[in-house]
């Protein structure tokens, strides 16, 4: 990558998105972050997320849906792409808000491609583990084939493989990253760790789908960030990998690990699995290991020890 290129980062105001792009910024880049703020989750907390960045004079924010902008403009000048954006969530994927869905997952990254489409780019795909679905063939491997459990699943997996068409057929530079359970801070609301210390420092009863002994490969944003970094220097064979492999645990393991960090118990009240939950997760990390050279750092304690200190700062609570 020439330091002179300009990057361009979608999602750029969601919880990895916006830490790719101070990253970037750290390092020298010159950055155009793009997202449309959409309401899955309060507006004002992306708006937090941007603040940091906005005080750099290399940054260039842009509040455009990805379907409706002007991408010809927006990516003139760049060199490399992070594609963050999407409408996340398992759960809320089910019935008749599958449309968005399809907008933000699907129709956005065609856009974005077709636009790439004849470019000097890299692009860096945000994928899921979602797309192995409820599989007990762990750990859950590249060449495994994907059965995604869920909605949300099916459109990762659908764009996935559009980035790599494209790759195929009009030579794009593109690696796809399928990220295992992220966690720290900014995380978003509607998701577990976030839900869990919001119970335990208000001290709610916080609903536990299942009975706890589910696993999870935990990955915390800082190692998340580095592997992204890796992924757009990365000009080998191989298109998708399994980013994760730091932190596989039982879910009541990880909730005492949260204890401890909160210092506090939590009021746990068990209920019955939701439809789209896969049992358990676990990234095989031999290829992003072998060919990016990436090793997740942050052990489990000390991310959530971080995200409770973020929870804690930015809430004025516990």
């Amino acid at each position: 990558m020439s330091a002179n290129d300009r990057v361009l980062v979608t999602g750029a105001a969601g919880f990895i998105g916006s830490q790719i792009v101070e990253r970037l910024l750290d390092e020298g880049r010159d950055v155009v972050g793009i997202d449309c703020l959409t309401d899955y989750y309060d507006p004002a907390r992306k708006r937090r997320n941007l603040e940091r960045a906005l005080t750099n004079p290399r940054y260039r924010f842009v509040q455009e849906d990805l379907v409706e902008t002007d991408l010809a403009a927006l990516l003139q000048g760049c060199g490399l792409v992070f594609h963050e954006a999407a409408q996340a969530g398992v759960r809320a994927s089910w019935g008749a808000e599958f449309d968005i869905y399809l907008h933000c997952n699907l129709a956005a990254t065609q856009r974005l491609l077709e636009a790439c489409k004849g470019r000097d780019i890299k692009l860096v795909y945000a994928s899921s583990s979602s797309v192995y679905g409820a599989t007990a063939d762990l750990p859950m491997r590249e060449t495994s084939l994907p059965r995604p459990f869920s909605p949300y699943g099916v459109t990762k997996l659908a764009a996935e493989q559009l980035v790599d068409l494209y790759r195929l057929n009009f030579g794009l530079r593109a690696t796809a990253l399928r990220y295992f359970t992220v966690y720290g801070p900014r995380q978003r609301p509607d998701m577990g760790f976030s839900k869990f210390i919001a119970a335990g420092l208000t001290g709610q009863a916080l609903p536990i789908y299942g009975d706890g002994s589910q696993t999870r490969d935990f990955t915390f944003i800082a190692d998340i960030v580095e592997a992204n970094l890796r992924a757009a220097a990365y000009d080998g064979p191989q298109y998708v990998f399994n980013a994760g492999g730091g932190s596989r645990v039982e879910l009541r393991e990880a909730l005492r690990i949260l204890e401890r960090a909160l210092g506090r118990p939590l009021n746990l009240d068990f209920r019955e699995k939701q439809d789209g939950d896969v049992p358990d997760t676990l990234a095989d990390a031999t290829r992003i290991t072998e060919e990016l050279g990436f090793t997740p750092r942050i052990p489990l304690a000390d991310g959530l020890a971080a995200q409770v200190a973020w929870t804690r700062e930015m809430e004025g609570s516990g």
